[in-house]
């Protein structure tokens, strides 16, 4: 570039600012030594977003990018949903790897490391070897991680399912005992955290299921773990996600079960991609494998939680069917679907109207949050997601350039894949997953048991949201 643009000599005398790096965050690491002041993550951040965590600060030679006052990520109003490391052009803002804490765990024999990969993981990761965007190339992910050494290869989408048997049950019980409504999905923890900093007083409406892969994790390490003789405190549960703020869920002091974390590691999808081509394996030339059994069946359902829309449609499909009491034949909810900011629709179940809405993004989240502040709310159901264009887009999945996002529709292109995954499947409903069955006769009783509530629903507080001084 300094020979295209004909520069040869420095005119300006003046030296490298020294910042300090900022990984205080269990998710996000602020290292501004690489920043080129761009201002795209403020972007991002401002006006996307909407939350204003950081901006540039000083003037001069002086400027960088940074909090209030200076302080870590951690201590402000940051969700950490990553969406500012998605338009980092430099790497100055990056996700806390856990790369060596996860090959550490393979190393040692005493260690039983299981890894469960989320829907959006698999119609992304082929991109970071060359692969076309949103192919789906799960078969080349398992077999990639059994030569890496896991012991088990699970998939979150049988979480998903777990969370839809849940959460359909919550929904239901707050409609017919006229409970808090409307009722908010929970699965997004960047969305969560946004909610206990600026809404604590409307932490009701929050479901109390936890999220799929926290669930998941959960369940592997007690149901799992005593029927197939495993020492629960022997297991290491490993998440790759497509988020980053699913690193701060997991370190949340909430998910543990008698003093056993739900999941130990969370890698974004860009991690796996990293620990692959270490390990020297040629992702492309792979054979397919399948998902470990007993926990690797999954319905369509469970695909399609990885795009805006798709944890709703989920869970309509199973609501319907307890509610009118019968297989209802209608599968695809098409007006939940898109890349819409806010999708709305009314629903006649069981004779009775269900007003429902579908939000990605904190900005529009805010919208939705004010309404129901206000009491003006018509919903009884809403899907809150943290990322634009939901899981697919999340702040651990592959970059892509700003001119690739010019002349593609990335979200899309990734979302098809789910929607492909779903339509391909034998079993579309969560409930008609034989996995569900035998996990609720033997285990979890049923939907919203006090065994269920124990491992698989959680609590949420009003966090304090940052002040500025006068």
């Amino acid at each position: 570039m300094a020979e295209k643009f004909n520069v040869h000599n420095i005119e300006y005398e003046g030296e490298m600012t020294k910042h300090k790096i900022d990984d205080k965050s269990p998710a996000i690491v602020r290292d501004f030594n690489k920043c080129i002041l761009c201002r795209r993550c403020i972007a991002t951040c401002k006006n996307v977003q909407e939350i204003g965590a950081i901006d540039c600060v000083g003037r001069g030679f002086e400027s960088c990018i940074s909090t209030t006052y200076d302080n870590s990520l951690n201590d402000v109003d940051c969700t950490f949903c990553g969406q500012c490391i998605e338009s980092c052009p430099t790497g100055a803002l990056h996700e806390k790897e856990n790369i060596n804490d996860v090959w550490t765990k393979l190393k040692d024999p005493d260690t039983y490391v299981v890894v469960q990969t989320a829907p959006a993981v698999r119609v992304a990761l082929g991109e970071e070897f060359g692969m076309p965007i949103g192919i789906n190339s799960k078969g080349k992910m398992v077999t990639a991680l059994k030569r890496m050494g896991f012991d088990k290869v699970f998939d979150t989408n049988t979480g998903a399912d777990l969370t839809i048997m849940e959460e359909a049950n919550e929904f239901i019980e707050r409609i017919q005992t006229n409970g808090v409504l409307p009722m908010i999905t929970s699965c997004s923890p960047g969305w969560v955290r946004f909610a206990e900093k600026n809404y604590g007083e409307l932490l009701g409406h929050l479901s109390s299921c936890k999220s799929p892969h926290q669930m998941f994790g959960a369940i592997i390490k007690s149901y799992f773990a005593e029927k197939y003789g495993v020492d629960r405190k022997k297991i290491c549960m490993v998440s790759v996600m497509p988020c980053i703020a699913k690193k701060y869920e997991c370190s949340r002091e909430e998910m543990e079960v008698d003093g056993v974390r739900d999941v130990d590691y969370v890698m974004t999808t860009r991690e796996l991609a990293r620990m692959i081509k270490q390990a020297n394996i040629e992702y492309a030339e792979l054979e397919d494998s399948d998902f470990d059994e007993p926990m690797g069946e999954a319905s369509g359902a469970g695909a399609i939680f990885g795009t805006t829309g798709g944890v709703m449609e989920a869970a309509i499909r199973t609501a319907v069917d307890i509610l009118e009491n019968r297989n209802v034949d209608k599968i695809e909810y098409i007006e939940v679907r898109g890349e819409k900011e806010i999708k709305e629709a009314v629903l006649n179940i069981a004779g009775k109207e269900i007003k429902i809405a579908v939000v990605n993004g904190l900005a529009n989240a805010r919208k939705i949050m004010e309404q129901i502040k206000e009491g003006n709310s018509p919903y009884h159901f809403v899907e809150i997601m943290a990322c634009p264009g939901g899981c697919v887009m999340g702040g651990g999945q592959p970059i892509k350039s700003s001119k690739v996002r010019e002349t593609v529709d990335v979200r899309k292109l990734r979302a098809d894949s789910l929607y492909s995954i779903d339509e391909k499947s034998v079993i579309r409903k969560s409930h008609e997953n034989p996995v569900m069955k035998q996990l609720y006769e033997e285990f979890l009783e049923t939907p919203g048991s006090h065994v269920a509530h124990k491992y698989l629903h959680t609590t949420y507080q009003a966090k304090p949201k940052y002040e500025v001084e006068e």
